[in-house]
């Protein structure tokens, strides 16, 4: 078996996409700090992205979410116990 050479990487990228083209402006490391600090990164869809101006808002509507998942709901209650049983007349 051959061994490939340093010119014959494997590479997926297609050949219509220019790397100097989508690296431009791209900075090495930009949320390493944030990596490290143990801050999670997340990739909002675009229609999601829109709604949310940054990620101080983001944060308080999944704060939100959170709190009201909290709240007991009556229907699970009903569901889950009988009703108590009635007195005959």
């Amino acid at each position: 078996m051959k061994k490939k050479s340093q010119d014959a990487v494997d590479d997926d990228l297609r050949p219509e996409y220019d790397l100097r083209q989508l690296l431009r402006g791209a900075e090495q490391g930009r949320y390493a700090e944030r990596f490290r600090k143990g801050t999670n990164l997340v990739l909002l869809e675009p229609d999601v992205a829109a709604v949310f101006p940054d990620e101080q808002s983001v944060n308080e509507a999944l704060k939100l979410v959170i709190e009201l998942t909290k709240i007991p709901s009556t229907k699970k209650k009903a569901l889950k116990e009988p009703p108590p049983p009635r007195a005959a007349r």
